[in-house]
This record gives C-alpha cells, structure tokens and sequence, in this order.
C-alpha cells in the first residue's frame, strides 16, 4: 500500500521500527533514572527543598506577582504588536512603491535584530531620553523590545496568511467593483484569520517566553526572575526551576488549547449556509463597499444555489 507522499513499511520495516521504539524507550528510561539518581545524591528531592511551594507565602510574594508581571508583558507586548503587524504586513502588499519599500525595510530590519539587543538599546534610550522611573523602565523595555521584533514577525505572518487566499476571491471582487481597499477589509483579512491563527498563536507563546529575557538582563520582576529570588531565600534551586518550567508549560498549554478551540470555532462558523444574494443586496453593495447583506441574504436547499434560480444574483 503506497500513498502521495511514502509507502506504507513492509513487515521488516515494521519490525525494525517496533525494535527502535523499545531501544528508545529503554534509553529514555534510563536517562530519567539518572537524572532522578542524580537529584536524589544531591538532596534536590528532599521534602524540605519543596514544602515552600505548599505554602501560601512562596506564591503570593514571589510566584503569583512574577507570573501577573509575565502577563502583563505579554499582553501589552500583543495587543500593540498585533495591529502593528497587520499595518505592516498589508503595507507589505500595496500598489505603491513608496508604500511597499519603506514598509519592507522596517520589518526586515527588526525582524534580524535579536530581541534582547532591541530591549537593551529601549531601555537606555527611556534611560536618558524619557522621566519614566527606574521601577516602570524595565517593563517598558521589554514591551517595546517585545512589540518592535514580534510586529516584524506578524507581519510577515499576516503577509502569507493573505497571500494563501485563491486569487479567485481578489478577482470575484473586482468583478462586483470593490476597491482593494474594500476587498481587503471585507474579504481577504476575514477568510485569512483562520489560516493565521496557528502562527499567531505560536507567536504569542514565543511572546510569553521572551519576557524572561527582561529578567535576565533588566531585572524586570517577571516569573523566572521572581524564581531567582524564592530559591535564594529558600535554597531550592532545582525545585524552583522546575516549579517554574510546570508553570509555563501550563500557561502554553492553555494558550494553545484556547487557540484550537477558536480555530475550530472560526472554521464551523465559515462554513457555507446556503445563503445567495439577490440582485438589491448586490447593487448595496457595489455601491457602498460594505458587506452589510445580512438582511438580504435568502437561503436556498443544499446550499449550492442550483435549484429554482429564484435566489442566484442575476
């Protein structure tokens, strides 16, 4: 049995790849025994290294605060970086030379400068340039190191996302004499949103991460730097990482998760209804642009508009 893109293993293929699965899995036990081994010599299991995290103190002074500080990052960093890569990225497709050019160099210059270099140079600009206090300054560097690489990035997210649409929607809208303007608003961007939100959603979980860079570098008060803190006071370095680590694979997780579900959600929502336009709804909207239609829309059996005609634009 052969498909498009491998043929399907015969038995001897079978067989050795259930015997590379066993080594694997043998040798993937054995690195977890060493490493437990290892932490065991160490005293890093002992409970004392980790009843801190069964108390309320751990959480509520150093954990919970850094963790609200990482959100607070992230949120600020996408809510501006997101419409600032769109702008970008449909900048990137325009007509117009002088447009199209400018727009390009910006994202491909801060698209190749490491995001840390960008929160660095941000923050001794608001240093010496701005009388934002030194507690706010390292969350503004971050923001602004964050917004400056990820809306480069998004950009170009946004870019391909409207360049993978058929052409055949660009064209069937000039056929009902909407500006590209109007056929990018109301045509192009809302059927690439569910081809984006994979990579938009990858983008935000790489957001979430970068904000340990501002710890690292900055001393912004975000979770893996508010760690640092709780394992000098408590001598649980170990432990701390890996409270940490749990920490942030969970808040990924839930991204993720809540991505999948929206993406699903978009896809039912975009699926056809049947639903034709009648010859007013039409001219509405070759005159305005709009796709406000939905109290001329009439719906037809099987969804395909073939039957009766009544229903199809003339």
């Amino acid at each position: 049995m052969t498909s498009v893109l491998y043929d399907a293993p015969g038995p001897g293929a079978k067989r050795r790849n259930i015997v590379y699965t066993v080594l694997f899995l043998i040798v993937l036990g054995l690195g977890v025994w060493w490493v437990y081994s290892a932490m065991d010599d160490k005293g890093q299991l002992e409970w004392a290294k980790w009843s801190p995290f069964t108390e309320s103190q751990a959480w509520t002074t150093y954990l919970l605060p850094g963790l609200a500080n990482t959100v607070k990052a992230a949120a600020l960093a996408l809510v501006i970086a997101l419409p600032l890569g769109a702008l970008f990225g449909i900048a990137r497709l325009s007509d117009h030379r002088w447009v199209r050019i400018p727009a390009g160099v910006v994202v491909e210059f801060f698209r190749a400068i490491p995001v840390l270099i960008l929160m660095v140079f941000a923050n001794q600009f608001y240093a010496t340039s701005t009388d934002i206090s030194t507690e706010m300054r390292p969350l503004y560097a971050v923001v602004t190191g964050l917004v400056l690489y990820n809306a480069s990035v998004l950009a170009e997210v946004v870019r391909a996302g409207i360049l993978s649409l058929p052409r055949g929607q660009t064209e069937a809208a000039k056929a009902i004499g909407l500006r590209k303007g109007q056929t990018m608003r109301s045509i192009l961007l809302p059927q690439s949103v569910t081809a984006m939100l994979p990579a938009l959603v990858s983008q935000l979980v790489v957001i979430v991460k970068d904000t340990a860079l501002g710890g690292a570098l900055l001393s912004f008060t975000e979770l893996l730097n508010a760690r640092k803190t709780l394992a000098a006071n408590y001598s649980n370095v170990i432990p701390s990482f890996i409270v940490v680590a749990v920490i942030f694979i969970v808040l990924n997780l839930l991204l993720t998760t809540f991505a999948s579900w929206l993406e699903k959600r978009l896809r039912r929502a975009k699926r056809s209804t049947g639903a034709v336009l009648t010859g007013e709804a039409m001219e509405d909207l070759t005159a305005t642009g709009t796709p406000e239609r939905l109290s001329d829309v009439r719906k037809t059996d099987g969804g395909s508009g073939r039957g009766g005609g009544s229903g199809a634009v003339p």
